[in-house]
């Protein structure tokens, strides 16, 4: 299915349009989240996060390269996973091994800055941010979430 784009996003319509990707999950997923410092990514993943039923607040996992959280998909718990793999220049063996631990299939999973991980990634869908003025973005999103994302 081809990519589908917004543009000229505000912070308010970014964080609606996070809510719906939210609502389109599925366990299993994973949601790749690409673009420049400063772009949305992170308050992307927040929103998406808190719609999801996290209450505690979802911040950038940069130093920690993980944290979960737990929230709700379809009524039911699911562990909801935010990588940030800005610090890694690339995946070693022993990255691999942990990095497994977050792509569980029964939880939802977002990565920010997530080329050096690519390769172990299966089928993630893809959520690209980019600056069109300061205050306003361009979104792309591609991948298996697309098509969920239409029904809903």
């Amino acid at each position: 299915m081809p990519a589908i784009v917004w543009e000229d996003l505000d912070e308010e319509a970014l964080e609606r349009l996070a809510v719906r990707v939210a609502r389109a999950l599925v366990p299993g997923d994973v949601i790749v989240l690409s673009g420049e410092v400063g772009s949305g990514k992170t308050t992307f993943v927040r929103t998406a996060a808190e719609s999801l039923g996290i209450a505690e607040r979802v911040t950038s996992p940069t130093y920690q390269l993980a944290r979960s959280y737990e929230g709700i998909v379809d009524g039911r718990p699911v562990e909801i996973n935010h990588l940030d793999l800005y610090r890694l220049e690339e995946i070693g063996s022993r990255d691999v091994l942990e990095l497994d631990d977050y792509l569980d299939p029964r939880a939802v999973t977002f990565v920010e800055w997530a080329e050096p991980a690519l390769d172990l990634l299966d089928d993630p869908s893809v959520v690209r941010i980019s600056h069109r003025t300061p205050a306003t973005r361009r979104v792309s999103l591609e991948g298996p979430v697309t098509e969920r994302l239409e029904r809903c």
